[in-house]
């Protein structure tokens, strides 16, 4: 046994392992044992078996998987024509298979808690693996996934799940009666009350508290949903006023009873200045307690704050809600300090600030805001950014923040507000499901009428998969969920009220995801999709999406809408699907992830413009939901160009954001880029360059991945698509 191999397996329960030659020895050598001594094979052919699969999975350049291993044992056996022996091994297996099918849930309850299921424990980078509350979360997904493929879902949907066919996404939390994401109706529940814990909370009478109760609100709906949620910073504007009011009282009988001068100008000017310092501890309310609060999933709310000085009206209500954003970038910029006392970069709440003509030229009278926005972005990665001048154009003259991170809702005549305009807020998604386009070029093996008959085949798969997700939901009653249902979060439904209407004509959404559009144009034409032979198929492969959304809303009044999947954990297993099914087509199959949606392959050189005026027609064919980014240096010594870049954002694309960089190692201070390397398995690790510290313990990295900021590390599929990022800029 001569060949050295230091290549991965990833076992069944996720854990990827160094290949170990002597096990395949053993299995074998067991298998021969149980056949008559004339059947069985000598040392040498056995030796000979090991030592040339050896070979085999050293020449991958990927992680292999045990299945493929023990197929490749199977045929090296039937080579050596011991074929006896291979009866027996195939036995074996299919013993083995019967018993782990009669104990899978268990497995993988078992390996999630010792911390050695990469799938599962690094499938959200923003879930710490280890602590008590992120694994009974885990545990309970473990039987919802286990619930959903026995019992729940059909046996199609299943089964082309598995295979990275499609993706069903969150299964761990399908049992249940929960939706995705939402736009929480903040300023109903703030002006007009709410029920937290079975007890009223009135209309606040100061900033500060409005900003207390938000957080209890998050805190509720994060608790009640699987998604991510957003609220405008535009609703807590009023209450700035409110609280200018009151503090101005308390000013003139401060004077009056210190017998001081009651000189209008003085009293203005000391109000101000508390009233400041009390936006100032409303917003920091919010931001720690937003940190440091940790929901029944075992992470902090999945939080997006929305900052649109445009969504009030002109006047001192527009001048409020612009000191709140200016406190919100502030504090933002500083960061939080980590237990070590060290400022980091948070991972939420998430920001988005709107680009306008009152804030995106120099001369403007809110520029010293997106001056602001730009530092932030440059040392904190945010905020990301929306350009009112395209959405307008898109959403049919409405701006409105996106569910979460990328997920957006469709604008509906049906759905309105009392004075006439559009309703957003208090609207959800009821959940996603994901075509593998990679695997349809791949499938259809380069044939272009072939291609298109299987992507019409499993964009109905994909239509099945939503309809179980839409139908779980049908019969939910409010009583489930009341912070949601009966109290204002999402509608003001009677206790025992089913949630069926919300399901329908535009209330909510749901989703269908694609990904790997730019491998999908690799397999079929050799050529990535920037490229202007492929563009028009690209385009054509959006627009086919979108014709299905609208004959399915058509004939079921159910709003589909065709989303940017931002996939985490899914790159990884798409792409090992496809090795699996497909073997390594270079360029298509050869990494160890496949690229989010529409998006420019990460290797790819092209220069950050050019990116983004690219990736903006593909952005309007995903009305469900899209971000674009670009990849860029540190630029806190350069904010010129990244006010220089946001310019451009708001001409060209409706979403957008940039990429930087924001580490710190904790062994010698070194506050730099950590770097990835490979610790000579072939696996992917974290290093600081400094010092080479290698403990993820001992590090703090922040990397965007998925259109928000992850800090609890990835997975290999992931880390090494960061790992082969280039700069745009």
């Amino acid at each position: 046994m001569g060949v050295d191999v230091k290549t991965n397996v990833i076992k069944r329960n996720g854990e990827e392992v160094l290949f170990d030659l002597s096990k395949i020895v053993n299995a074998v050598k067991a298998a021969n044992g149980e056949v008559d001594r004339i059947h069985q094979m000598n040392d040498y052919q056995i030796i000979a078996i090991a030592d040339n699969i050896a070979s085999k999975v050293g020449e991958l350049p990927h992680a292999v998987n045990v299945e493929d291993i023990q197929d490749m044992v199977e045929r090296g056996i039937m080579e050596m024509r011991g074929y006896e022996v291979a009866q027996k091994y195939v036995r074996y297996r299919y013993r083995r298979e019967l018993k782990r099918k009669s104990n899978t849930t268990d497995n993988g309850i078992l390996s999630l808690i010792e911390n050695i299921n990469e799938e599962v424990t690094q499938e959200n980078s923003n879930k710490n693996p280890v602590i008590n509350s992120t694994q009974r979360d885990y545990m309970a997904g473990e039987v919802s996934k286990d619930l959903s493929k026995r019992v729940l879902l059909p046996a199609e949907i299943v089964n082309a799940h598995e295979e990275g066919i499609i993706h069903f996404h969150d299964s761990d939390y399908f049992a249940q009666k929960e939706h995705n994401c939402d736009l929480i109706n903040l300023d109903d529940m703030l002006q007009n009350g709410t029920v937290i814990s079975e007890t009223l909370i009135e209309k606040p009478h100061s900033f500060f508290t409005a900003c207390n109760v938000t957080t209890q609100i998050v805190a509720q709906v994060a608790s009640n949903q699987y998604g991510g949620q957003s609220f405008t910073l535009a609703h807590l504007a009023p209450f700035v006023d409110i609280s200018r009011q009151k503090l101005r009282k308390s000013v003139i009988a401060e004077r009056k009873e210190c017998g001081e001068s009651m000189d209008e100008e003085i009293i203005s000017r000391v109000t101000e200045r508390r009233l400041r310092d009390e936006v100032k501890s409303g917003i920091q309310t919010i931001q720690y307690q937003l940190i440091t609060l940790m929901t029944c999933n075992g992470q902090a709310p999945f939080v997006t704050i929305f900052m649109y000085l445009d969504e009030v009206e002109e006047g001192q209500v527009r001048d409020d809600l612009a000191l709140i954003i200016e406190e919100v970038l502030i504090q933002r910029m500083q960061g939080v300090k980590n237990e070590k006392g060290v400022w980091i970069t948070p991972a939420f709440p998430k920001l988005i600030y709107v680009l306008d003509e009152d804030n995106v030229k120099a001369n403007t009278k809110y520029w010293h805001l997106t001056e602001l926005a730009a530092e932030c972005t440059a040392k904190r990665m945010v905020p990301d950014y929306i350009s009112a001048k395209i959405m307008k154009e898109l959403k049919q003259g409405d701006v409105y923040p996106c569910m979460g991170c990328r997920s957006f809702l469709t604008v509906e005549d049906s759905q309105r507000n009392e004075d006439g305009s559009h309703k957003f807020y208090g609207r959800f998604n009821q959940g996603v499901v994901t075509i593998n386009l990679v695997d349809v070029a791949c499938s259809s093996e380069g044939d272009m009428d072939k291609f298109w008959e299987i992507l019409d085949e499993r964009l109905e798969l994909c239509h099945r998969g939503l309809r179980c997700r839409h139908e779980r939901l049908l019969g939910t009653v409010s009583d489930v969920a009341p912070i949601l249902w009966q109290y204002g979060a999402l509608a003001r439904l009677k206790k025992g009220q089913v949630i069926d209407d919300l399901l329908y004509n535009g209330y909510s959404t749901i989703s269908l995801g694609y990904a790997g559009l730019y491998e999908m144009c690799m397999r079929m034409l050799g050529k990535s999709h920037t490229d202007p032979e492929a563009r028009p198929f690209a385009l054509a492969v959006m627009q086919r999406l979108n014709d299905k959304c609208k004959e399915w809303r058509e004939a079921e009044h159910i709003s589909y809408s065709v989303y940017g999947t931002p996939m985490e954990s899914t790159t990884y297993k798409f792409a090992k699907c496809l090795q699996k099914r497909f073997g390594i087509i270079e360029g298509v199959t050869d990494k160890n992830y496949i690229t989010n949606s529409y998006h420019v392959h990460v290797s790819e050189d092209i220069h950050a413009f050019k990116k983004l005026k690219f990736e903006a027609d593909f952005q309007k064919l995903s009305p469900g939901g899209a971000i674009s980014y670009i990849e860029v240096p540190n630029m806190q010594n350069n904010i010129p160009a990244v006010l220089a870049v946001m310019k451009f954002i708001y001409d060209n694309i409706m979403y957008a954001e940039l990429n930087t960089k924001s580490d710190y190692c904790e062994c010698c201070g070194y506050d730099g880029e950590i770097a990835i390397r490979e610790d000579g398995t072939g696996k992917l690790i974290w290093e600081c360059p400094n010092c080479q510290n290698k403990d993820q313990d001992k590090m703090f990295v922040a990397r965007r991945t998925c259109g928000y900021i992850g800090t609890q590390f990835w997975n290999q599929g992931r880390t090494q698509e960061i790992k082969e990022r280039v700069l745009h800029l």
